[in-house]
């Protein structure tokens, strides 16, 4: 992290979710002893929320497990949009898999969407929820065939939509696709309600209590950091990342996280929620903040802890909302993760045909807020055993389809580079070159290490070798993280776990131990 991007004063100090920001959430205490339930579930997310409202209506004894705080993960970092539409995806979808099942995936959508206005109206939430038309733009002329190829597939799957030749941004724009009906809400006002509802029907909530593995069986055992067990009939992974990986999904997720800014801007903004089929993708959506009319702008979409300097993202879509907004004021700034399955469909449902009792609901690739009420609806059905016209489309054992091999080799190839490269990058920095509020990878007597000193001059001093599978993190300027560039794990400045796969903090090196006269 340079001294220009550190002195950047333009943009908020931290990164803070304006979800998380606005909202108080209960606390929940952490599991203390072993306990036995008919359904845990993994992750407080909207997933695993939503699952256990629907599991608990039914009579079910629900526990939720979460690591951290609830609502602190994916779901208090996303950009909350309730639509069907997932970039230029319906064209390629039909032609991987046919308009029969491309059709259940937009219905899938369609039918989450659906729950969750009714839920909302059902409850009289007020979540600054409303409905808004989705557009796709692109400034490139080359990109014209996609989006009318995207068009064309919208009249295939009945989709209330089209081509359009303009849409109202302040931006070039060689056309748009528009998906109608679409909506944006406020998710930590929805899921709040809901948290407080399946409180009173008797769920368990445990924060602070972080699942690194389970035996199968009936009853599942899972095993938490601390040494306590918990026995349960059925086991529900909504975790984000599978805290259970038997079935090597490290291997067919891949992470990649995308920059978000809250800001006031000068020109008014004219409805609507739109994101840019070019590159570097760009989205636009509006949000009150303080009973004001502001605008996040989203983007920078990137293989996590590969690439830039994150600060520079943030950097980006600041100089994007002032070129086109003439951005006032930058409220707020945070980042997401989002996983990516190789046919761009998710894993909902069992999380293998030998295992029953055990699900999973993961790869959503940022679009969540839909796919993780879908992934409640879907899990209650499998568990109650009724039938879901969804389940062979979303089942994580379908076999996958030659462009999804494809995608697996290139990916994991990534993945061999960035753990070889990692193990032979020797950086210039020495502990003595770090300033106050920065981070870096460094050398210490010839190891590759991390550091980052707080602004009261107290120094962290990190192994960098991710406790997952032993590729090498790199320093996240951004968000003063450590990321891993192969599977995406994430841990704070002080090595603590921030999100799997890994489940183990990184190894903490005592800076007081460090004899400085022989580090090279």
């Amino acid at each position: 992290m340079t001294s220009e991007h550190a002195n950047n004063n333009s943009l908020p100090h931290d990164p803070r979710s304006y979800w998380i920001d606005s909202i108080e959430t209960p606390a929940f205490p952490a599991l203390e002893k072993d306990i036995e339930t008919e359904v845990a579930i993994v992750g407080g997310g909207i997933s695993g929320i939503t699952t256990a409202f629907l599991l608990a209506k039914e009579g079910l004894k629900v526990t939720i497990l979460e690591s951290t705080r609830l609502l602190n993960g994916t779901t208090g970092h996303t950009t909350a949009k309730v639509t069907a539409q997932h970039g230029l995806i319906y064209d390629e979808l039909i032609g991987h898999l046919g308009v029969d099942s491309t059709k259940l995936y937009y219905s899938a959508n369609e039918d989450a969407a659906a729950f969750i206005e009714n839920y909302i109206r059902e409850h009289g939430i007020d979540c600054d929820y409303q409905k808004e038309s989705a557009y796709i733009f692109s400034s490139s002329e080359s990109d014209r065939q996609s989006l009318e190829n995207e068009s064309k597939a919208y009249e295939k799957l009945g989709i209330d939509g089209g081509f359009i030749d303009n849409i109202p941004l302040p931006v070039t724009a060689i056309g748009a696709v528009e998906m109608k009906n679409q909506a944006q809400f406020h998710p930590l006002k929805y899921l709040a309600h809901m948290v407080k509802e399946i409180t009173e029907q008797g769920v368990q909530i445990f924060e602070g209590t972080t699942a690194v593995n389970m035996e199968h069986g009936d009853p599942a055992v899972i095993h938490m950091r601390n040494g306590i067990k918990v026995k349960a009939k059925y086991v529900v992974s909504a975790s984000h990342f599978p805290f259970h990986d038997g079935k090597g999904y490290f291997a067919r997720l891949y992470p990649k996280r995308s920059y978000v800014i809250a800001v006031k801007p000068e020109k008014s903004f004219p409805g609507g929620m739109y994101i840019s089929a070019d590159k570097p993708t760009r989205s636009f959506r509006s949000v009150k903040i303080n009973g004001e009319d502001m605008l996040l702008v989203i983007g920078d979409s990137h293989k996590t802890g590969q690439g830039v300097p994150e600060i520079e993202h943030y950097e980006a879509l600041e100089k994007e909302a002032l070129k086109t907004f003439g951005a006032q004021q930058v409220l707020y700034r945070w980042s997401a993760q989002d996983l990516v399955t190789p046919d761009k469909v998710p894993y909902i449902g069992r999380i293998s045909e030998s295992h029953d009792n055990v699900f999973v609901a993961t790869g959503f690739r940022k679009w969540g807020m839909a796919h993780g009420t879908l992934s409640g609806m879907l899990i209650r059905d499998l568990i109650t055993g009724r039938d879901n016209p969804y389940e062979k489309l979303y089942a994580p054992s379908r076999f996958p389809l030659d462009p999804s091999i494809k995608t697996m080799v290139k990916e994991n190839m990534n993945v061999a580079a960035q753990l070889i490269g990692g193990k032979f990058e020797r950086p210039d920095k020495e502990i003595k070159d770090i300033q106050q509020d920065e981070g870096a990878v460094i050398t210490i007597k010839g190891k590759r290490a991390g550091a980052y000193k707080d602004n009261s001059g107290e120094l962290f001093v990190v192994d960098t070798t991710c406790t997952h599978m032993g590729c090498e993190v790199n320093w996240n300027s951004g968000d003063k993280t450590w990321d891993c560039p192969c599977h995406g794990s994430r841990f704070a400045y002080d090595g603590e776990v921030i999100e799997g796969p890994a489940d183990q903090p990184l190894k903490r090196i005592d800076p007081e131990k460090i004899d400085y006269s022989t580090s090279t």
